[in-house]
């Protein structure tokens, strides 16, 4: 293998990240809204839309490993991962518009289109999305460059979720003129086109450095049982699933959570004491003045509310993100996402005992939440490329995409079972879509959905990683020895 210290400059640190910046726009897009779409806007039943996101969340992490498989023994001049982000650029957009369209079919007919329109979106994301972080693996065997690189992805991956997360319900009704099914289309043909911009970025931007020996025996049999072997493989998959099932579970429940918990009169009040109603009517009148009628910021204060409530927690896990890198070069990066990963399974908790009119502390609590989990946003995928490395210093055979590809396995596991249970705790505590006047257990399985039960999933998270290995002596050990291997020492 080739030299593998190597700077990464600001540019290929910046096309990387808008690789992922384009994937997150549809992903936070699917774990946000996924289950409003489904059950809100096309008036699939709730139980029906977990079945379909759930089954198509498996087909997909399926399709991960196969994918692992196909990009290890890719050979082209742009190398293994690369083309794979180019090939499938224009594929992802499309299936993308495609999934948040609403055809006028009876409920066999929508049941029908949405399983093939998602089953095709999580396969065309399974062969960009494996790739792209795979690629991370292979720019660089530096691991200080490798927790650099990771924090300009997720400063990235931070933005767009800001966008989803914060501007796409107010988009989809300004985009829609209020009709939430012309809405959804026309903000997810805008992110398309936007996502095939930056994937085209990406591929231009970087290079793959680590390539493996051409003598090195290679078969799936020997990743498959490397991998069996690979301990904090292990551990980091099931950290990853349980991660996933926290994050689909609790981003898939909030727009419900702003909409029939928490108070509408209470929530109006806050967004008038902190002054956001009447920066809004500012922001109107201005785009009126320039005759943008038709783009008025919506008046319905959970919406608002909504969108300044995941607005203000992203911008404060840009910021943790910002004292990721620090942190793990100091302590290693274990132990500071074991202690992070339980702070931030702490704040979840706290929102369970908030009543439905104590708006501030909600939010407040939010930017809290935020901050301490953005500490452990880039942790994860730098613990993975440094699984990889284990693997290849344990070995001697390196397979960076079957790992990662058992990663996104696992990513890809949580988002369906965490996504699908929301969906199913909407139906087994009774929720009706559009009802005004929600029963109680449907209203208290929403806060529990947000709270309690992500909550212990992360603590579970935190005791799992008492069980990875690598901390920081044995980051430097490997990084030394497989340079020395890789210059031929």
């Amino acid at each position: 293998m080739n030299n593998t210290s190597q700077k990464l400059s600001i540019l290929e640190k910046t096309g990387y990240g808008l690789g992922d910046f384009a994937a997150n726009l549809i992903f936070q897009t699917l774990l946000t809204f996924l289950a409003f779409f489904y059950t809100d806007v096309y008036k699939i039943p709730a139980g029906t839309a977990s079945i379909i996101i759930f089954t198509g969340g498996f087909i997909g992490a399926f399709f991960n490993i196969i994918m692992g498989i196909i990009a290890d023994r890719t050979q082209t001049k742009y190398g293994k991962f690369r083309p794979w982000i180019l090939w499938t650029a224009l594929p992802f957009g499309i299936a993308a518009v495609l999934t948040f369209l609403t055809p006028d079919f009876g409920m066999s007919g929508k049941i029908i289109y949405t399983l093939l329109t998602y089953f095709f979106l999580v396969i065309i994301y399974s062969a960009n999305n494996l790739p792209y972080v795979a690629l991370s693996g292979v720019l660089t065997g530096d691991m200080k460059e490798r927790n650099s690189l990771s924090s300009y992805r997720f400063v990235a991956v931070m933005i767009a979720q800001f966008i989803v997360q914060s501007l796409l319900l107010p988009f989809v009704l300004i985009l829609g003129n209020g009709d939430k099914t012309v809405g959804f289309k026309n903000t997810m043909m805008l992110f398309a086109l936007i996502g095939v911009i930056c994937f085209l970025v990406t591929f231009f931007t970087t290079k793959e450095r680590i390539i493996p020996s051409k003598n090195q025996e290679s078969s799936i049999k020997h990743d498959f049982f490397d991998l069996c072997k690979n301990g904090p493989w292990l551990v980091m998959l099931l950290v990853t699933i349980l991660v996933f099932i926290t994050l689909s579970l609790k981003g898939g429940m909030y727009v419900f959570y702003f909409k029939y918990y928490l108070d509408p009169a209470a929530q109006t009040v806050f967004l008038n004491d902190i002054g956001f109603t009447a920066f809004i009517e500012r922001v109107n009148h201005s785009l009126t003045a320039m005759g943008l009628v038709d783009f008025q910021w919506p008046e319905d204060a959970p919406t608002s509310a909504f969108s300044l409530f995941n607005g203000g927690g992203i911008i404060f896990m840009i910021f943790g993100i910002m004292f990721s890198k620090p942190l793990a070069d100091s302590f290693g990066k274990r132990n500071v996402y074991i202690i992070f990963i339980f702070l931030s399974a702490l704040s979840l908790l706290a929102f369970n005992f908030y009543s439905r009119s104590a708006i501030a502390i909600v939010f407040l609590t939010q930017l809290l939440h935020g901050f301490i989990y953005g500490v452990t946003i880039p942790l994860l995928w730098t613990m993975i490329a440094d699984v990889a490395d284990y693997s290849e210093w344990k070995n001697h055979r390196r397979a960076t995409a079957i790992i990662f590809s058992a990663m996104i396995f696992g990513l890809k596991i949580g988002i369906s079972i965490g996504s699908s249970l929301g969906a199913a705790f909407l139906s087994k505590y009774g929720y009706v879509a559009e009802e005004v006047n929600q029963v109680p257990a449907a209203v208290e399985g929403i806060k529990l959905s947000i709270s309690i039960y992500p909550g212990f999933i992360f603590i579970i998270s935190a005791v799992l990683l008492c069980f990875y290995v690598i901390d920081k002596k044995m980051e430097i050990q490997i990084e030394t020895d497989l340079k020395e291997r890789r210059n031929g020492f």
